[in-house]
């Protein structure tokens, strides 16, 4: 009986074990996907220390999960672990950004020609209402709002894919573009050139035309970067 006992108590012991590690594995998920959200939004600046206290009372954690996080948003570029200094938001240099750049417009014109085969009628009839709503914040000089509707735009034609992979590469590297990003004014011109753009990638996937989408993408992206280096603002 004794030893039964004592099995009982083995079982109980392990079983709570493996709960405790699914809920620290949960709770570092959460952690990694909050303080990501907060280095996009800016809450946590670039080059700024990771607070690891305020950190731990925000998300009602321990240090140990905390530290799982951010070695997973160190191995995502969104921080670097200094030893025995903490971690710090990285700073990105208009190089690294400008590259940054370079390959999203790799992998979006590959998520463009796959859209072209794949977009479903009602994303198309969503992509041509959200490109109205932006030409009526363009025409009303809203920049923000012209922001809001550009990134949806980019966001339907990579999920149009139907790539899941393809689709979370782009989420990687444009999540570390979008922590550097800043509403910024655009010279009329370039803004100009912008919408050009995005009207061709509009007829080109009413068209269904993957080759042409490709190189308006690529040409899109690459004006983005160009612009970024040249004035060290990024502009959509």
């Amino acid at each position: 009986m004794e030893s039964a006992k004592f099995m009982q108590n083995d079982i109980s012991i392990g079983l709570d074990d493996h709960d405790l590690a699914m809920n620290s594995g949960t709770l570092h998920l959460e952690a990694m996907n909050g303080i990501r959200q907060m280095i996009i939004d800016g809450d946590l600046a670039p080059g700024s220390r990771i607070p690891e206290k305020e950190l731990c009372a925000k998300f009602g954690i321990s240090r140990t999960p905390l530290r799982e996080a951010l070695k997973m948003l160190s191995a995502e570029g969104h921080i670097v672990l200094l030893p025995n200094r903490g971690a710090r938001v990285v700073q990105l240099t208009l190089r690294e950004i400008a590259e940054l750049y370079e390959v999203t417009g790799a992998l979006e014109a590959l998520g463009g020609e796959l859209a072209c085969e794949r977009i479903s009628a009602d994303e198309l009839a969503e992509l041509r209402r959200i490109h109205m709503e932006m030409v009526g914040f363009y025409d009303a000089e809203d920049m923000r709002g012209y922001y809001a509707c550009n990134r949806r735009i980019h966001e339907l034609i990579m999920n149009a894919s139907r790539n899941s992979e393809l689709i979370s590469l782009y989420g990687a590297v444009n999540a570390r573009i979008r922590r550097a990003r800043y509403v910024a004014s655009m010279p009329r011109d370039r803004w100009s050139e912008a919408m050009a753009e995005h009207e061709g990638m509009l007829n080109a996937l009413v068209r269904r035309d993957g080759p042409t989408l490709a190189r308006i993408l690529r040409t899109h992206l690459k004006h983005k970067g160009y612009r970024l280096t040249e004035v060290g603002i990024i502009v959509e």
